[in-house]
């Protein structure tokens, strides 16, 4: 069965509210649970928890979509939908989704669901795993394209953010890439055996073989280390 998303759509523009709900009734996987022209007035739905995706414009008045994504619990995501498209940066570092430029076609609409879906779905085995009582310590679950991998926890060298994912490096065998963020993948770890060194790696204590001044050397990839952790690592080290 499809997962049904709850959507807010927050645009000044009256054209753009009508075109982007029009786009939902017509979608089977989205419900739209509240529609606004202005940030300020979605506040209290949003901190009510009930929305999944926020479609959200950026130029508004009084309260612009960045300044306003920075209050959005992290149980809920954004997915932009603008017409200037140099706000893609920012959008991306406050944690979005996507990023749509108006006019937004219907298929375009329609990707950008699908990776809410994605993303949906690999928040709920993670929040499975997180509240399941601990039986298989060395294992984790994660959600890549449309499957779910179990993998070893030992087989994981390090974990590198990349906009809105994070790609998975193991031993010996190709890296996987999955829709969650640092710190979703950073709560199921064990911290006995795994830190993050950086503000976008998390690192495989144990099969950490070389360090080169500020960065650990994996092959021939470079971690780097943060100076306010390196001292920590360095201790856990042993050094």
């Amino acid at each position: 069965m499809e997962k049904t998303l709850n959507c807010i759509v927050i645009d000044d523009e009256p054209l753009a509210r009508e075109l982007l709900k029009a786009y939902i009734d017509k979608t089977p996987s989205l419900t739209l649970v509240g529609c606004f022209e202005s940030a300020a007035e979605a506040i209290k739905t949003v901190m009510d928890g009930v929305a999944d995706i926020i479609f959200l414009d950026i130029n508004m008045p009084m309260l612009n979509g960045i300044d306003f994504a920075a209050v959005v619990p992290p149980s809920c995501r954004i997915i932009f939908v603008t017409a200037y498209d140099q706000y893609a940066l920012q959008g991306f570092k406050v944690n979005a989704l996507d990023y749509l430029l108006k006019p937004v076609s219907y298929s375009d609409f329609l990707k950008s669901v699908s990776r809410a879906i994605e993303w949906k779905s690999m928040s709920d085995v993670y929040s499975s795993n997180i509240n399941h009582e601990v039986s298989s310590p060395r294992m984790i679950t994660v959600k890549v394209k449309n499957q779910l991998i179990q993998m070893k926890l030992d087989s994981i060298e390090y974990v590198e953010a990349r906009n809105d994912r994070v790609i998975i490096f193991r031993k010996d065998v190709a890296p996987l890439s999955s829709l969650m963020t640092l710190k979703e993948i950073e709560d199921l770890l064990p911290t006995d055996t795994f830190m993050r060194v950086h503000r976008s790696f998390i690192v495989n204590i144990p099969l950490v073989e070389i360090v080169e001044r500020n960065r650990i050397v994996f092959g021939k990839v470079y971690v780097p280390i943060s100076e306010n952790k390196r001292e920590e690592f360095l201790s856990r080290l042993g050094k």
